[in-house]
């Protein structure tokens, strides 16, 4: 296997964002790049490994031509000073680099995999780089990245022929044809993939086609051919990649070794790898594997009584359910471990005992206020005895929410990178225990006893953790925010997993069918204007209609052919009927696959609700985000996406929808924040705030106001927010650069605090590295610290929005918490069943639809005293269109 270094490295880079040590060190693009080839090493078994890199400085090609690259923008600092990291790194591993002086990666690739070949051996490429396909054959295949550092496609000399219509030989000759911009490789003028493939496939190759060039039709294209034949035959040689490349090496010098693992661990740690030093064998970094004395006892028989005692001595203890399978929701519990203060966890298994027999001796622990109960993504087991029947009280810890806000921005909060981070310790890792993938096993192929070790190992670490964690919270003056707000948050996302939301499947099949009959007259009218049928979801086949036969202008194009992505289609409104069809058809097809078909699939066949899962430890900004489905993505700019709402329906006549939005949240989050007078004062008298700053921004007077100004002012007040540069608003507005600019110096010279803030904040988090909400959640930002432009002024963005989203994030949570525990203290029928951006949806029981109308109004607008008041609008519907 023969890895290209710099290509792979540069992908994980682009694809992940910056990441820094303590220290200031960026490693997003090691750390990516690692993550893949552990990945690749799992899934192909390999007896000879080894890394390629470019060597600085020029090669044969930029002998041949001086342009060769020319075009390449200089490596961010950011990413630069990784390679050398990665380097160490891999030589820790005692994986063989190999670079070379004159040549490049794909060279040193190339002439390996002839090696290879000649040895009769598989041979295997990784690379994001689809030169590399000329590589292919009956022996070498090679991987390509797709979709950042995620996914690799395959490639062999029969999948290729399939796909292109050509042999990986002729893409030699493509790249002399059709040239290569990232590369600055020209080839001949007009001539793109699908002309190349075309005559690669009736010439062969470019010499014969140039021996037979009269037989070439089009007057032009023939014309540029001709002009250009020596440039043709350069590009094919710069387009070459080397397979005789003088390397000084034998196959017994890239043979797969042991790695040092004493140097691959330290190195590991110092980098803050902490989720890689799972892959190094316990024996070899000091850590305690998942033997470290997690004695445990598995219960049978209903033998309670100790257990008991245990608990009524302690008053606490930490639990954790193991469920048949990882999405909870849908799921069985196979059983529970507990552990009790110092003394060995126990295990109950499900089919050992009853459950109801357990349900009914601990239901009055799991309920009562005294007995303190410790977790670790505790909504989980919220759920668990909700479907118990059981209402848990005395939450005292989540060491994953803890965590969660110590480092929002860590990839995994999992029990074992914690017992890691902060025990020293590394416990029995699921993934051995169930595999990954499609080979995934379920909890419940693993025998009882496995699954003891491994609940055991679960709730003797929450108890060890939970101390460390706290005091760090306490430390960094989040208290108030963790027991206050995300702590108990932990309880009312569970019931709102566990109520869900009534769907009305007549609505949802009717308007499938609705969707349904305009693509199909979306499809006709695409093919009449073609003038003839093509696949309309294939972009490759859309590019061949717009720009080969209806020669519309091209915007853009990829390295395998025309872009026809959304921009593309925007900047080509209006030069011909089928752009807009096809924006709408792309429209209706998500419309209908996403929100139709995937919410039909998402139904519960019992109770025909959607029980979708609430996450509160993804978002930087201590948004709570949802999945499977996402409801805060539901579309509501146009008509039919607004239409999916009205498949939302309360549970039954006696129940109604109560719908409580804030009104624009953010901007008087702005307001509070900056203590801009003028903006204090617009939300005091309650005025329109988009009027009043159309008139101060473009000096007109309030009633002279056109809907166009407002909507463009309601634009820059939100623009700002986000930090938008002239650009960005140019761009939302279809307006000039200067124009845009115009727009903010005259906003920013209007609201002079809000400037003051903006320029504040960005300070504050470059000394301190990070910024904070009203309520104190911290949000580091390792990208002020940036050498290049670009990504520093990503950080000054997000260091100017952090405190206005996240506190506007803080505010509707500690709502939640409120009205969900108002609604059970007053013993009502009505549920939180949602929360979506500003608005929260509770299923009222008509009984109750005034009561619930006011506490709601009455906890949400008082839920945080600012120097402006909150304004929550409230609408009612019998289903969730209605109340918009």
């Amino acid at each position: 296997m023969v890895i290209d270094g710099n290509s792979l490295l540069h992908r994980a880079f682009y694809a992940l964002p910056l990441l820094s040590t303590k220290d200031g060190i960026y490693t997003n693009g090691v750390y990516g790049f690692l993550t893949m080839l552990y990945r690749i090493r799992e899934e192909h078994d390999v007896d000879y490994l080894c890394v390629a890199f470019d060597k600085k400085g020029p090669t044969f090609r930029h002998e041949a031509f001086d342009e060769y690259k020319a075009n390449r923008q200089s490596t961010p600092g950011e990413l630069a000073q990784q390679f050398p990291i990665l380097k160490e790194i891999l030589s820790a591993m005692n994986i063989a680099q190999l670079e070379l002086d004159g040549y490049e990666a794909d060279d040193i690739a190339g002439t390996l995999s002839r090696i290879g070949e000649e040895e009769d051996m598989e041979v295997i490429l990784v690379t994001g780089d689809r030169d590399y396909l000329q590589l292919s054959s009956d022996k070498t295949k090679v991987l390509i990245t797709r979709k950042g550092i995620t996914e690799l496609e395959e490639y062999d000399r029969k999948k290729i022929i399939e796909e292109y219509g050509i042999t990986p030989e002729q893409f030699i000759d493509l790249k002399g044809l059709m040239g290569d911009k990232s590369d600055n490789i020209p080839g001949v003028p007009g001539i793109g993939e699908k002309t190349g493939i075309k005559f690669l496939k009736q010439f062969g190759n470019m010499e014969n086609l140039y021996e037979n060039i009269e037989d070439v039709r089009g007057k032009k294209t023939k014309e540029s051919l001709i002009e250009h034949k020596a440039i043709a035959f350069l590009s094919k040689k710069l387009g070459k990649i080397i397979r005789n490349v003088p390397l000084d090496i034998s196959l017994e010098e890239i043979k797969v070794q042991d790695p040092n693992w004493e140097k691959l661990a330290n190195l590991y740690d110092t980098f803050e790898f902490k989720s890689l030093l799972s892959k190094i064998p316990s024996s070899e970094t000091g850590l305690e594997d998942s033997d470290y004395s997690v004695k445990h006892e598995i219960v049978e028989e209903n033998n309670y009584e100790k257990i008991i005692q245990e608990i009524e001595s302690e008053k606490s203890f930490s639990f954790k359910f193991i469920f048949e399978d990882d999405h909870y929701i849908k799921s069985k519990i196979l059983g529970i471990g507990i552990k009790i203060g110092d003394n060995m966890p126990y295990y109950i298994d499900y089919s050992k005992n009853d459950i109801k027999v357990f349900t009914k001796e601990f239901k009055k622990y799991f309920e009562s206020e005294d007995i303190k109960k410790y977790g670790h993504m505790i909504k989980m087991d919220i759920f668990g005895l909700l479907m118990l029947n059981i209402d848990i009280r005395g939450i005292a810890f989540d060491t994953m929410i803890g965590q969660y806000l110590l480092n929002p921005a860590q990839s995994s909060y999992s029990i074992n990178e914690l017992g890691q981070e902060y025990l020293n310790i590394y416990g029995m890792d699921i993934e051995e225990l169930l595999g990954k993938g499609k080979k995934r096993k379920n909890y419940a192929d693993l025998s009882i006893e496995t699954r003891a070790e491994y609940i055991s190992m679960v709730v003797d670490l929450i108890h060890d953790l939970k101390d460390p964690i706290g005091k760090l919270i306490e430390e960094q003056e989040m208290s108030q925010l963790y027991y206050e707000v995300e702590l108990p948050l932990t309880e009312v996302l569970a019931h709102m997993e566990y109520n869900g939301f009534k769907i009305d499947l007549e609505v949802l099949n009717q308007l499938g069918h609705e969707f349904q009959g305009e693509l199909d007259d979306l499809t006709e009218g695409i093919f009449q204007l073609a003038g003839e049928e093509f696949n309309i979801n294939s972009p490759k086949q859309i590019g061949e209609i717009l720009f080969d036969k209806l020669k519309l202008p091209v915007i853009k194009r990829t390295k395998t052919g025309y872009s026809t992505d959304a921009e593309v289609l925007d900047k080509l409104r209006g030069e011909h009927e089928i752009i807009e069809k096809i924006l709408k058809y792309r429209q209706m097809v998500k419309l209908k696959s996403t929100y139709i078909d995937g919410l039909l699939n998402l139904v519960d066949e019992e109770d025909t609700r959607i029980h979708s899962t609430f996450n509160q430890t993804i978002t930087n900004t201590g948004r709570i985000s949802s999945t499977e489905p996402n409801l805060q993505n539901i579309p509501i700019r146009t008509e039919e996406g607004r239409k999916i709402r009205k498949a939302f329906v309360p549970k039954n006549e006696d129940y109604i929808l109560v719908d409580g939005d804030y009104s624009q949240i953010e901007l008087r989050v702005l307001a509070h924040i900056s203590k801009d007078p003028k903006l204090i004062d617009a939300f005091y008298n309650d005025l329109d705030i988009h009027t009043k700053t159309a008139s101060q921004v473009f000096h007109i007077p309030e009633e002279e106001m056109t809907p166009l100004m407002r909507d463009r002012a309601k634009a820059v007040n939100f623009g700002i927010i986000y930090g938008i540069s002239d650009y960005g608003l140019s761009k939302d507005l279809n307006i000039s650069r200067k124009e845009a600019k115009q727009y903010i110096d005259n906003y920013l010279a209007n609201y002079k605090m809000v400037k003051k803030y903006m320029e504040d904040i960005v300070k504050i988090g470059k000394e301190k590295g990070y910024v904070e909400t009203i309520f104190k959640r911290r949000r580091y930002i390792p990208e002020l610290k940036a050498r290049n432009y670009n990504v520093r002024s990503f950080g000054e963005r997000i260091a100017m929005n952090t405190p206005i989203q996240g506190s506007a994030a803080d505010i509707i949570k500690v709502a939640m918490v409120k009205v969900f525990e108002e609604l059970r203290k007053r013993g009502l029928k009505s549920k939180l069943i949602l929360q979506v951006h500003d608005e929260l949806i509770i299923e009222a029981h008509k009984d109750e639809e005034e009561e619930v109308k006011s506490l709601m109004k009455d906890i949400m607008e008082k839920s945080i005293t600012l120097d402006i008041p909150l304004k929550v609008d409230l609408k009612v519907g019998d289903n969730w269109y209605e109340t918009q």
